[in-house]
């Protein structure tokens, strides 16, 4: 399994179009701030809690199905089959997803998605990459996200009102759920895009290991500079 891109790689290696991903990002900050900020903090206040977890239950119990799949697909068997008993179980006994009595059971939630099953693959990270509107990826989780977004929630209604409408759920619910922890990068990031990027990728590759990722290897950055020259041989007696 190729290891994913981590702190121990130089940046301009790992994100070599970082001025394009500053402009995209800077963009990204802009909308976030003017639009998808304030309706996640109205969506936070004018819900009831109660509500908005049911809501998360079921667009997560949607999102299962597919993790419960990606496990299959990278051979993990017992996790896969442990996440499809975790659908099973929510769909019917938690009222198609509202409820989640399957983490009460233990059959806790293991998420995975297609750039992770094409990282056991053996596709390599690529470089980073900023998504407009969707924030940070890299190459090979952009081409993953093309595939799990063909099995996302959207894809369910029949309508195209419909799908629109659950997009923009998932999307406001999700920002929702990040509220408290974007306001404190903000307060403790120097460079908000560096520590994003960063702590984004450390995360995928933790990930892609199942949380136990082989030890980095640092790389020497004096391997490119000329040997220093041999010391003169002393006079002889």
């Amino acid at each position: 399994m190729p290891p994913a891109g981590t702190a121990a790689t130089p940046a301009h290696k790992i994100d070599p179009w970082e001025n394009w991903n500053r402009k995209v990002h800077a963009f990204n900050e802009a909308v976030d701030e003017a639009v998808l900020k304030p309706v996640a903090t109205v969506y936070r206040d004018a819900v009831p809690q109660l509500v908005r977890t049911g809501i998360g239950n079921v667009l997560g119990n949607i999102h299962d199905v597919w993790s419960a799949a990606n496990h299959l697909l990278q051979g993990k068997a017992q996790s896969g089959l442990e996440m499809g008993m975790r659908v099973l179980t929510n769909t019917v006994f938690g009222l198609a997803g509202l409820l989640d009595p399957a983490s009460e059971m233990g059959l806790t939630r293991r998420s995975e998605d297609f750039g992770q099953t094409l990282g056991r693959w053996g596709l390599p990270n690529g470089p980073y990459f900023v998504l407009p509107l969707l924030g940070p990826s890299t190459l090979r989780d952009t081409a993953g996200l093309i595939a799990d977004r063909q099995v996302a929630p959207s894809t369910l209604p029949p309508t195209e009102a419909g799908r629109t409408t659950t997009t923009a759920l998932e999307l406001i619910h999700t920002r929702a759920n990040l509220l408290q922890t974007t306001q404190l990068l903000g307060e403790v990031s120097l460079d908000k895009y560096a520590f994003i990027r960063d702590a984004y990728l450390a995360r995928r590759r933790d990930a892609l290991y199942d949380g136990a990722p082989p030890m980095e290897a640092f790389e020497d950055d004096f391997d490119d500079e000329p040997a220093a020259p041999a010391a003169p041989a002393s006079a002889p007696r």
